[in-house]
This record gives C-alpha cells, structure tokens and sequence, in this order.
C-alpha cells in the first residue's frame, strides 16, 4: 500500500505538539492517515523514526509523583489542634513546667506518626498503567519486520497485530483479516470487537464503535491485521486516563468533617483561653499564673486522644471489613464506605461475571430451556423455561445443536486442579462451556470426529462453518447472525422463529443462530455453495450474567438507602436488560448513553445525570463527569470499578471500591477499598461496618467532649467563685492518660447498632458535632461540673481543706466520672443496661484498669508526689464513687426523653428541626 508523500512536511510541522489531526483519526481513511502523518506502507526509515523519538519524547505514560516522607509528615501538623497544642508545651517550657512540656509534645508525636504511617501508600496508578503496556511489539520499519521496546515507537510506525497481541499505542487499522479486539480495559464493553480497516466512521462516533481503531492496552482474541500509529504515551486514550489519574481525587468524609471539627474546637479554644486569662489577669493573677492556666485550659480542652482513637477505630473496622472480604488500602474509607449515598457500579465484571455464556436456547418449535450457572462453571442444568413448551426430545435436540456449536469452534478450555482456563474468541468459549455442561466434552468429539474443512469466522461474512467426519459419514455445522444462518436453512417456521428472535434481543441476550447439514457427497473441502438446505437447530442466547449475589445486594444498598446507578460502557440494550433483572422499575426512560450525554452543557447536563439510573455507553471520561455532577448535587458518592476504563471515577470518587479477583492493577491502584471476591455484595458489607465505625468513632467524642466540657467548666467555675484552678495541667494530664489512653480505644470495639442498616445514610453536610452531640456533651458536661465544683468548694471552703486534699478528691471523682460515663457512651440511644457487658470485654477491663493504676499511684511515693494526691479514707471513697455513679442515671434520663425519641421520629420520616454546629 504505497502512499505518495505530500507537498510539505506535516510531520515536521506539528512536532512537539499532540499528534492529532484537525478531524479524529478514526474519521480519516487509510490513505488520508499516512498522508497526514508523512509514513509510508513500507514503514519509516531507522533515520527518521531517531527524529520523531526525539521531537515528541518516548511512548511511555506519564507518571504522577509520590509526595516525600518528609512531605507527608510536615502535613500532619497541618491542624489547629497539633498548633494549640505546640503552644500549650512552650508555655510548660517557659514556666519550668518541663514533664508537662515533654508528655504533650510526646502526644503530638505519637499523633503525627500514626497519621504518617497511614498517609504512606502506593500512589501507583500511573505506574501501574505504564506496567499495562510493558510488551515487545513488532513493526515495520525500511520494509523489514522487526521487535523493538515500546518506548521506541513513534507515529507513523506500522504495528503487526496478531492474536495475543497487546497494542502499544493508538492506531489506524491498514488491513484487517478477521480482527477481534477485546476492548473491555477501556470501554467496559465484554464481547469482542470486530474490526475494519476499509471504513471511515462519523466524527462523533464514541470510542465503543470506532472499529477502524486499535486502542493502546487492548488485546487482539482473533485474526491478524496491520495498523498506523497515529498516537503515543499520553496521547493516547490510555494516556488521557493516565493524566486524569493524575488529578486530586475526592477527600473522605470523616477527613471533611474532623477537619471542620478541629477547626471549630481550635477557635473555641483560642477564645476561651483568652478570656479566661484576661478574666484571671484582671483578678490580680501573675503573667506566669496566667500562663500556667493557659496551659492546663488548652490540656483539658482539647481532646488530644481523639486521632490515635479514631485510627484505632478505622483499623479495628479495616479488619473486620478484610473479614468479609474487603481490603482497606486507605483508613479514611473505612467511615467513608459507610457515609456514601450513592454506589456508581460498573456492569461488567462487577455486577455481571464478565464471560459470555449462554443463558437461554430456544428450538425451532419453541420450545424454551434455560441454563444454569455462569462464565467458566462447567456444571449447570438444562430446564425447560417457566411457561415455555419443553420435553425429553427437546433436550436431545439441544444436546445435538450443542454439539454442533462446539464442532464449528476454534476456541480451547481445559481444567487443571479445579480451575478451568479458557483460550479464545469469548463467543466459542461460551459454546464450548454450554456442550461441557450437556456432556458434549471437546476433546470427545474431537475423538469421533475428524476435522475436514472449514469457512473461519469472518466479521464481514457473519458466520462460521466447518465439515467433520464421522467414520464415514460427513456433516456441516454452522453457527452466526441469525439473518445470515437462517438464509442457509429450509422449512424454517419464520413466524416462530422470528418471535422468538425478537424476545431473545429485547431482552438484552446476544442472538446466535445454529444449523447443521449433510456433507457434500463429492467430498469437497467446504465451501460457501454447500451451506445450503441446512436444517435450523436453534436460538442460543448470550449474555454477561448477573451475579448470583447481585439483586439481593443491590436491594439491601437500598434498604439502607444507599441509591445505586449503573455505569457501564456497554450497548444501553444489554445495560438496561441486567438492570431489569436488578429492578424491574428500570423503564427505558431511566437509560443515558454517552452520546447523548456529549450533547448536553449546564443545567440540562446537571438534571440529566441527576435523574438516570443507568449510563450506558460512556468512556472513561465521562465517567468522570458523572462522579463530579452527582457530587455536586450533594452526594457522597462511591464508584466500583475493575477496568482500566474505570480508573478515573474510581480516584474522583469519595470512596473508590476496586474488584480484585477479576480486576487490573490500575483499577485497585487507584481505589481506596478492594473487594477481595469480585462479589456486590461484600460492598453492602463494607457500608454496613463503615457505619458502624463512625458509630463508634461518635462514641469516643462523646466520652472525650464530654470529659473536656466539664474541665472547661470547672475552671470557669473556679474564676467566677475566685478560688485557686481545681486541677493543676499535671493532674489533668495523668488524668486524661489513665481515663482516655484506654476507655476511648475500647469503645472502638463495640458491635453494630441493631438498626445500622435500616438507617438512611447520614446527610453529607451533616458534621460529627450535631445537636445531639451537642446536647450530650453539654448535659453531662454541665451536671459533672456542677458536682465537681461543689464538692471542690465544700471541701476547700466549707470543711476547710487545703488546697491539695481538695485536689485530690476532686481528681478521684473525675477519674471515677470518666470511668462510669464510659458505659453512657456504648450507645447514643439504647439504655447503658441493654448493651450486654460482655460484648465489649476489653472495655470492662480498660475501666478497672484505669481506676486500679489511680489507686496505685495513690499509694506511690514518687508518682503521688509528682501528681501531688496522696489516699483517701474509706467513707470518701463511698462518697466519690457514689457521686460518679449518677452520671449513669444522667444519661439514661437523657436517652429516654429525648435522644431515643428522636431516633424514633427519624425512622418515621418526622422532620427534626434543624441544629448546626
């Protein structure tokens, strides 16, 4: 195919630029590509393929930097709490106070490890894409055929193509002979694709239906061919996925919302403490005084404890998520999963088993029989379809039309151990699979039959036929397009076989007609002049199947009122048949394909996406465009993926949920969870324990708030009454170290809420620091800080004791109080006496642990002088620990009039007033 060059240097002119013409390439006829880019059929020269490398760089993926480590542990002090902190330790510095200095710097660094140990993770998307097109491909260049590195390619260079064959970059097709590419990395789209080189296609044509096109990263299954690279590296439809990789993906939920709370306890704090201060200086207070309040107020305020136990949590939920199989690659998804109010799912692979098989058979009667099991099973049962005609003659003729399908076949299985292996066009595979499961096996009918001829299946022809001896006796099999096969066949019932292929379609199921005849008496290879007088065996439906899981997971998601939309870049028939099987209320109205969505700007492209349920035919980047718009609306949305083609939603996501059976390296690398067995259903599983950890992590900020709310109050007490600070910074570090180094943590292992799935998903604006929170915290806060402070002031004013002994008791009471409370916060609705004890035992003895190591260092000289408490009498200890117990009762009050109620009204859908924090 000599090509004339033209009258100027296109190439040269267009150097350094991305290699596309001024009409898509797919647009262009064989002839006007090679014009376009300057090449010739004979190849480009050694000489001028060095110049091209050089101009436009090597046909490699770009790749998206890793942050330092020390970038990403500079990044954890990027919190107004770490700050606040910081502040407090040089104030203990300043005043000598060097132990309280050391142990809340030690907090911080304890803090900022954990979080930089879990921000460290493998940002290897495009790696992992470049890792895709890591194979030696075969060129032309000076008219000799030659292996070179991919990196080597330029444009202009002609690919050999060859089953097995991965492109290693985007080209024009120049010759194609029965050329089936496997696309489903990019498009999403399972069966094969026929290609021609002798067409040029409409601009607008999406990528799913560009067969004059090889595609970086697809695979050839059939045929052989030659094609034109027209593209390299990035720019490729393999490269624009790898720069959208590139782009910064959603941030979680729980990130969104402790980041608002950090933000808001942070001025809160800075405000408090600068009143208060000014309030002490005013008294008469010294400027170390009031720097020593300062210090204790920022220790008591800021609940210190709440990121180690709030990684605690999420990788107590990441575990018992890997139990059911769901690997955690990024803690913050762990809550993410479970605040997520949409699932974008991807059909292939995801909620279908992504291997053609066949499903239903009808005969030439009509009879109708179904097939049991999906893809590679090789067991199933044949059954005569609900309400269709089916009997024992009917199932001889399927094994017959079986055999045949399986005769006229290139395709190859086999099962080692266990695990069967397919090899071949996915179409033959299927028939193959079908023969297996009615007894039919290939390599016994390779053994009574001899192979004598054969017409291969040819794209343009639309069929595929061959000519088998038995002993002596010869017979044709055909299999194809029902309106090619049935033109071959005599006596056919037309009215009932056209029925029948009108539901078969309708339905979703690829149509696939079966004949068979008597050889050609003269014994003649095969030939076109034969495949006539055939007798019709039969319809076979084809169909991407449904996981067996699928309906029941989907109609859980929904329960929980999780909404699920399929996005798919499959045909909007077949996408819309499997959606049916998942919901029958799925009308055709429901269906968005990427077509039209290209059409669509502004508020129509917003409403359009809003309202879908199933976006068929769409490429990798609308895809993308889908995740953002449904965000926009106000959705925390989820994306499951396996492809190459679902990389970018997965990263825009709030929550990308990669299959990691059946899924590519590029899809896991760039999720944030990992569903171990390919099944929907361990994604409603890894909601459920996701909503679970934010439960818990509610659990801790109550038992934390709570616990600050009332030191706060308690020194604004000690201001307003004019008596010496209750606790000094010391006491309340010891105190928060033996009540919340342990307690908080062992909330982290409460079970599930018995209500959890049966919950609407929380609203995504809603923050952890809700009106209940609020409420809460400020009921306990107030009710222990009024009992402190009084038995604070009874003690010191009334009874006279020092200053230290008053201390003493008062820090008792709170260690005490901490301890009780702990058993309010195990549920936020039910009554501390419903939650089985033994369900949390590490909570039971976190609790006597805490008190035990209090009464120990009671009765240690050094650490009692350090903490400055000393023991007490036996009726103090019945006071104290009956004054604690009440906050129990508190508690129980509040969840009974108004916390339970509340929950109530939710579930019946009542409207609760609106609260913000």
């Amino acid at each position: 195919m000599q090509q004339g060059r033209p009258q100027c240097d296109v190439y040269a002119c267009r150097r350094n630029f991305p290699l596309k013409p001024l009409s898509p390439w797919h647009s262009l006829s064989p002839h006007e590509a090679f014009e376009k880019l300057d090449a010739k059929s004979e190849g480009l020269s050694e000489a001028e393929a060095a110049r091209r490398l050089e101009a436009d760089g090597p046909n490699q993926l770009p790749e998206t930097g890793r942050p330092s480590r020390l970038l990403i542990i500079l990044r954890q002090f990027n919190n107004p709490l770490i700050f606040i902190l910081f502040a407090a330790a040089a104030a203990a510095f300043i005043l000598g106070e060097t132990a309280d200095g050391i142990f809340i710097c030690a907090v911080v660094a304890i803090n900022v490890l954990i979080g930089a140990l879990q921000e460290w993770r493998a940002e290897a998307s495009a790696a992992s894409l470049k890792k895709t097109l890591r194979i030696k491909p075969t060129i032309i260049r000076d008219g000799v055929r030659r292996v070179v590195d991919i990196e080597d390619i330029v444009a202009g260079d002609i690919i050999c193509l060859e089953s097995g064959a991965v492109a290693p970059a985007d080209m024009r097709l120049v010759s194609a002979h029965d050329l089936r590419m496997d696309e489903s990395l990019l498009t999403g789209e399972s069966a094969p694709v026929a290609k021609q080189s002798d067409i040029a296609l409409a601009t607008e044509t999406m990528l799913g239906d560009r067969r004059n096109m090889a595609l970086a990263g697809t695979m050839v299954v059939a045929g052989r061919g030659a094609g034109l690279v027209c593209a390299t590296g990035e720019d490729t439809e393999l490269g624009a996925i790898a720069t959208m990789l590139g782009a910064r993906g959603a941030r979680p939920p729980l990130l969104i919302r402790m980041e608002a709370f950090s933000a808001r306890v942070g001025l809160l704090i800075v405000m408090l403490t600068a009143l208060l201060g000014v309030a002490f200086f005013v008294q008469g207070a010294s400027f170390s005084d009031v720097l020593l309040l300062s210090v204790a107020l920022a220790v008591s305020a800021i609940p210190e404890g709440l990121p180690a136990a709030i990684t605690v949590t999420l990788a107590i939920a990441s575990s018992r998520m890997g139990k059911r199989n769901v690997i955690v690659r990024r803690l913050p998804a762990v809550e993410a999963l479970g605040s997520c109010t949409l699932i974008a799912t991807d059909k292939t692979g995801t909620l279908t088993v992504n291997r053609l098989t066949a499903k239903k058979i009808i005969l030439p009667d009509g009879a109708e029989f179904d097939v049991t099991g999906e893809g590679l099973e090789l067991s199933g049962e044949l059954c005569a379809a609900p309400g269709a005609p089916g009997d024992e003659s009917g199932r001889s003729r399927v094994l017959r039309l079986s055999r045949a399908a399986a005769l006229t076949n290139e395709a190859d299985i086999r099962e080692t151990d266990g695990v069967v292996e397919a090899r071949g066009d996915s179409v033959d595979i299927a028939f193959l699979v079908l023969a297996e499961k009615l007894g039919a096996r290939k390599k016994d009918l390779q053994d009574t039959f001899r192979r004598h001829s054969a017409l291969p299946y040819e794209p343009q022809h639309g069929y595929s036929a061959s000519l088998d001896i038995e002993t002596e006796n010869g017979f044709i099999s055909a299999k194809g397009a029902p309106e090619i096969v049935l033109k071959m066949c005599a006596g056919v019932d037309r009215e009932i076989a056209d029925a029948a292929l009108h539901r078969l379609a309708s339905a979703g199921y690829r149509v696939i007609a079966v004949a068979q005849g008597s050889a050609p008496s003269d014994g003649a290879e095969l030939s076109v002049e034969h495949l006539g007088d055939l007798e019709f065996l039969g319809f076979v439906g084809l169909i991407d199947p449904l996981r067996k899981e699928a309906p029941e997971a989907v109609a859980s998601a929904r329960l929980a009122g999780v909404d699920v939309r399929m996005v798919t870049g499959d045909h909007p028939e077949t996408a819309l048949a499997i959606a049916r099987q998942l919901d029958p209320s799925w009308a055709p109205d429901c269906v968005l394909t990427g077509a039209e969505l290209s059409k669509l700007t502004g508020d129509a492209l917003r409403s359009s996406i809003n309202n879908a349920q199933i976006f068929a035919r769409v490429e990798p980047a609308q895809k993308n465009l889908i995740v953002r718009e449904l965000q926009a609306e106000g959705h925390f949305v989820a994306v499951t993926g396996d492809g190459v083609n679902d990389a970018p939603a997965l990263k825009a996501a709030n929550v990308g949920v990669a299959m990691g059976a059946g899924g590519t390296d590029v899809a896991r690398a760039a999720s944030d969870l990992i569903i171990t067995d390919d099944n929907f259903a361990s994604i409603v599983a890894g909601v459920e324990e996701g909503r679970a950890a934010y439960d818990n992590i509610r659990k801790i900020v109550w038992l934390l708030l709570a616990t600050a709310v009332t030191e706060v109050l308690i020194f604004v007490l000690a201001l307003v009454f004019s008596m010496p600070i209750p606790l000094t910074a010391v006491q309340i570090l010891w105190m928060n170290l033996v009540t919340e180094g342990v307690q908080d943590v062992a909330l982290a292992f409460e079970g599930k809420e018995p209500d959890l799935m049966k919950r609407k998903p929380r609203k995504p604006n809603e923050p952890i620091f809700n009106r209940q929170m609020i409420e809460q915290c400020l009921i306990i806060g107030l009710y222990v800080s009024i009992i402190s402070f009084g038995l604070y002031y009874y003690l010191h004013e009334i009874l006279g004791f020092d200053v230290e002994t008053a201390r003493n008791l008062n820090l008792l009471f709170l260690v005490s109080f901490h301890n009780f409370h702990a058993f309010n916060c195990r549920s936020e609705t039910r009554s501390a006496f419903q939650v089985p004890l033994s369900a949390n035992p590490i909570l039971i003895f976190g609790v006597a642990g805490a008190q035990l190591i209090h009464i120990l260092a009671m009765y240690t000289p050094v650490i009692s002088d350090v903490l400055e408490i000393e023991p007490v009498a036996l009726w103090e200890w019945a006071v104290v620990f009956t004054l604690g117990a009440t906050v129990v009762l508190v508690g129980e009050l509040y969840k009974f009039f108004i916390a339970r109620p509340r929950a109530q009204r939710r579930h019946t859908g009542q409207r609760e007033s609106p609260v913000h924090a």
